[in-house]
């Protein structure tokens, strides 16, 4: 991957990466809490047949931290002025999670995309009231408060690793034995590897990558919900005038009323009257289809912007 830095005509800077030289052009936009690290195993396969360009969003990776940005227009205008006046169109973009919110915003406000691919987004569920029933909120957003909130100056990861919601998932009877070895383990892992994403044994690889650059008061923004001030997504959706693919992930009510997943069926029923020309592709695993289900996800995406 080849690293680039954009500054736009507002002075945000974006760090951006590239990959392949022919072929369709290919935006990838990565979900809060990562970076463009997420899509490197995506961006490998398909720069073989396409030009590809993974974007940090603001509050992420090698951009800018303001969190002046950190709002769906502050975070799409930015990537909407790289992509119209260094990547050009048409494009294919690809937005997972909250980057598919970005996405779907860019989608609306340009012609320049002709095929928009949206990866388990959290529409109308991430918003108002209903954001406090979703796992997002009451895990990343709710750490990032409270991160922001005591003060801290520790390690952010280390932190949010101590207390991530993902705790109340363990059984009861061993969940603090478990915690307290699965955090001493953590402190271990950043003392002896420090400035890597980090990796503690039996958690999934993928949990911790492109945190260490990640801003908490980008999460701070879906606490309070500022991050969609003024944001009317029938409308953004209704805006959409490209082929559209929604991905589907697995998501399940919790016994404590938490939904865990980034939106429900009904959610997703919703975007589909929103969106004129949507397709809906269902997959079995979780929010992170790419890494969860890297060769279909490849697979489904190639066909998609290929047909």
């Amino acid at each position: 991957m080849n690293p680039n830095k954009y500054t736009t005509s507002g002075g945000v800077q974006l760090q951006y990466y590239t990959a392949g030289t022919t072929g369709p052009k290919l935006v990838m936009i990565h979900a809060q809490g990562t970076s463009s690290k997420s899509f490197e195993d995506v961006a490998e396969i398909m720069s073989r047949k396409m030009q590809v360009y993974l974007i940090d969003c603001p509050g992420h990776g090698g951009s800018s931290k303001d969190p002046s940005l950190y709002t769906l227009a502050g975070c799409g205008d930015a990537i909407l002025d790289l992509i119209i006046n260094e990547i050009g169109g048409p494009i294919a973009l690809v937005g997972h999670s909250s980057g598919g919110l970005i996405a779907a915003y860019i989608a609306s406000k340009s012609v320049l995309c002709a095929r928009l691919i949206l990866e388990d987004s959290p529409f109308f569920s991430c918003v108002g009231e209903r954001r406090r029933q979703m796992y997002n909120y009451v895990d990343l957003s709710t750490v990032c408060h409270s991160y922001l909130e005591s003060g801290s100056d520790d390690d952010f990861v280390l932190y949010y690793f101590e207390h991530q919601y993902a705790w109340n998932l363990f059984p009861e009877k061993t969940r603090e034995k478990t915690k307290r070895k699965f955090v001493a383990s953590a402190h271990k892992s950043r003392a002896k590897h420090p400035g890597q994403d980090l990796k503690v044994m039996f958690w999934p690889s993928e949990a911790f990558v492109g945190m260490n650059d990640y801003d908490p008061r980008f999460g701070e923004a879906f606490y309070s919900d500022s991050f969609n001030e003024g944001v009317d997504y029938e409308e953004i959706l209704a805006g959409i005038k490209c082929r559209t693919l929604f991905m589907k992930a697995n998501g399940e009510m919790g016994k404590d009323g938490i939904y865990q997943g980034a939106l429900t069926d009904e959610d997703l029923e919703h975007v589909v009257s929103c969106v004129p020309r949507i397709e809906v592709e269902r997959f079995q695993c979780g929010h992170g289809i790419h890494i969860d289900r890297n060769g279909d996800f490849n697979r489904s995406l190639r066909d998609f912007i290929m047909k």
